[in-house]
């Protein structure tokens, strides 16, 4: 006899609720069906379900999302980095206290020994005809991030070398959820064949229908939610194996939403309004934003980062501030609103020589008129850079291109080449190849959990108490 067991999953929602409607009727239909065939079914998430560029996020610190799925009755969750290293160590352990789903994530630590009571390292599931199925889940490693949270995020390896051993001989299914990438994914599955089934994410890869690596089934369905997944295994009750093992990435962009749960996401934002509405400051007049033109707000915000980072010297793009700001009372969801990204401020250390290679890069037109997505940039266009510790002097080619002419210090001294600085930006350009001589820097230091955001609060406090 042969039996089917169904896993519907999500993966790096990112806190899109537009589309959570839709995710809800395409599982709510599911189960119904389901449920008539007499099959078993799970439904499980496998990370940044949360990210607090939206703003119910960034009010309930990600517990609205617990409710959310609670709403749906998820089974198992793990987390992902958005979880993980945007939240302070005290929301994160607090974060699902309520989950009405189990939590695992079989790679977090507390530096501190004490474990929240809801994380799991493995999770035992098992089927109406009594099949056993062993669940683990693991997370990004971005210790640089976890260690100032108090958090560590162990070795993947050396916790598969020893979950996996010791859920072989007590089930006969093993499913990994990983939040770690493609690229890892696969090197799992080509190393650990005793894992059936990887139900990956974090780098918002597609599979619409799967991908076989060795004996294992590797899955994912993009971001956003704009697809949800479907697992279905099949096993053979006379010969005591897995005898097939199905993936499918559904397209609901066109799926009638769940009106009961698009109600609840309404009474969250109104609810969310309310909690970020205090007023940080109440000005005269508007503040102007502009991506590509100096102005006193991303001026005073880059003197901010480099009076609380200590630097010598700070950048930030201007695209960072997404619109203009009223006069009157600004509260802190119109701060939320025009600076959402889950952005760090960040120090490296650099020589002169590299320092003079970040600013002149950061004037190309290719720089700032990039439209950059990801790396916790929410935003546009990065925009054009602002300095503080620093005066630059830039001109124009006949092709109206602009260049550095002269990069000065206060004092009027010019930059030493081998003289190594001091420079805070935002950790966005840690990651990647935007700026590689910060990508490269061997010193780095985050500033957790403050968001850049956070230090435009305090700017606006300071600085603009009035505007002339």
């Amino acid at each position: 006899m042969e039996e089917k067991l169904y896993f519907y999953y999500t993966n790096d929602l990112h806190s899109n609720f537009k589309q959570w409607p839709k995710v809800a009727g395409f599982m709510k239909e599911a189960k119904t069906e389901r449920q008539a065939y007499g099959n078993d079914y799970w439904l499980v998430d496998i990370g940044d379900h949360m990210d607090r560029v939206h703003p119910i996020s960034e009010a309930f610190m990600g517990k609205a999302n617990i409710q959310l799925m609670n709403d749906l009755n998820y089974d198992i969750a793990t987390f992902g980095n958005n979880e993980g290293i945007t939240l302070s160590h005290d929301d994160l352990f607090h974060l699902y206290d309520d989950a009405a789903f189990d939590v695992v994530c079989t790679n977090l630590y507390s530096m501190d020994h004490h474990h929240p009571a809801w994380l799991n390292r493995k999770v035992h599931i098992t089927s109406s005809s009594g099949l056993k199925i062993g669940v683990i889940g693991l997370t990004a490693p971005f210790n640089d991030y976890y260690h100032l949270l108090d958090w560590h995020v162990s070795s993947v390896f050396d916790e598969l070398d020893k979950y996996v051993e010791m859920l072989k001989p007590h089930t006969d299914i093993i499913i990994l959820l990983s939040h770690l990438g493609i690229n890892e994914d696969q090197a799992i599955a080509r190393k650990y064949t005793d894992i059936d089934v990887i139900i990956g994410g974090h780098t918002h890869h597609l599979l619409r229908s799967g991908e076989m690596v060795n004996n294992t089934l590797i899955t994912a369905a993009g971001k956003h939610c704009s697809f949800v997944g479907e697992v279905i295994i099949t096993w053979d009750h006379d010969t005591k194996r897995l005898v097939k093992k199905e993936a499918y990435a559904a397209d609901i962009t066109n799926h009638p939403k769940d009106l009961v749960t698009e109600q609840r996401i309404n009474v969250l934002q109104e609810e969310a309004d309310k909690r970020l509405g205090y007023t940080i400051v109440h000005t005269e007049h508007p503040i102007e934003v502009k991506w590509f033109q100096y102005t006193k707000i991303m001026q005073e915000l880059t003197n901010t980062l480099k009076e609380f980072t200590q630097a010598d010297i700070a950048m930030l793009n201007s695209g960072l501030l997404l619109d203009q700001l009223p006069a009157g009372d600004i509260t802190y969801r119109d701060v939320h609103r025009i600076c959402p990204h889950p952005i760090n401020p960040v120090t490296v250390d650099l020589s002169g020589s590299e320092i003079m290679e970040v600013i002149r890069a950061s004037f190309t037109k290719e720089f700032t008129e990039l439209e950059l997505k990801g790396f916790g940039f929410r935003g546009k266009v990065l925009g054009r850079m602002v300095f503080s510790g620093i005066d630059v002097e830039t001109a124009f080619h006949s092709n109206g291109e602009e260049y550095v002419k002269h990069v000065h210090l206060p004092d009027g001294l010019e930059i030493v080449p081998d003289k190594v600085y001091k420079l805070a930006t935002a950790d966005t350009f840690t990651f990647g190849r935007l700026l590689p001589e910060i990508a490269r820097s061997n010193t780095k230091h985050y500033f957790l959990p403050d968001f850049l955001r956070d230090l435009l609060a305090d700017t606006l406090r300071k600085k603009f108490l009035s505007c002339d």
